[in-house]
């Protein structure tokens, strides 16, 4: 939902930095590298400790690195395979270090097991979530869905939460309950999408293979 919107957006937006960052000979595979390092780096070390505003100020400041390159290929006319891999396989790396450090707070220093549960069950299914999508794209099938929470919508959800739940240590008292709270609505609805998307798939394989039977059914009469 927020990838149709949001994405055309700050599309726009970022379109004069990526302008900038080819002039200045940046390539896009270098902007995506050093925005998953970033994002990384800004996950491991501040969440674990439990420095979700600062934390968050960093990812953010590297998440948009996904758009960037992306913006970058298309004004240099270098779309390729190889880009589009390399760009999804570091999305997985980021997803899973931003939920990783939370869930380290929560196995250390946070000591709840059950919110650290919670946070692998939501690194976990957004990775099968997006596994879904691309495995039933591999074996022909269109995957005509995209489900209640896709990627963009984990990332913001968590991030903004993690961000305000951050301000406890400023003085803002009982906002903290955002991040619990977050994380449930995001585990819930990567559930509720991979559900949809693992229904979708069996339908159009379902599809696929009856449509063999009925091409010969109908030469054969």
């Amino acid at each position: 939902m927020l990838n149709k919107y949001a994405r055309a957006f700050f599309t726009r937006v970022l379109t004069p930095f990526a302008a900038f960052l080819i002039r200045r000979g940046v390539s896009p595979d270098t902007v995506t590298l050093l925005g998953t390092a970033g994002v990384v780096v800004g996950a491991l070390v501040f969440f674990p400790r439990g420095e979700f505003f600062w934390g968050t100020v960093v990812i953010t400041l590297f998440v948009f690195s996904d758009l960037v390159d992306g913006n970058m290929a298309r004004q240099l006319g270098r779309s390729s395979r190889w880009g589009a891999f390399l760009d999804s396989t570091l999305d997985r790396v980021a997803d899973a270090a931003v939920f990783g450090g939370l869930a380290l707070w929560y196995a250390g220093r946070g000591n709840d097991d059950i919110l650290c549960a919670v946070t692998l069950f939501c690194l976990a299914s957004g990775q099968v979530v997006s596994y879904t999508k691309a495995r039933g794209e591999s074996i022909g099938l269109p995957v005509a869905v995209n489900g209640l929470v896709e990627r963009a919508e984990r990332l913001v959800v968590t991030l903004v939460a993690a961000g305000l739940a951050g301000l406890h240590k400023f003085g803002v008292p009982g906002i903290q309950v955002l991040l619990p709270i977050a994380l449930w609505a995001v585990a819930v609805g990567s559930l509720v999408t991979l559900v949809q998307r693992v229904v979708t798939v069996r339908k159009e394989a379902a599809e696929a293979d009856a449509a063999p039977a009925q091409s010969g059914s109908g030469a054969a009469s």
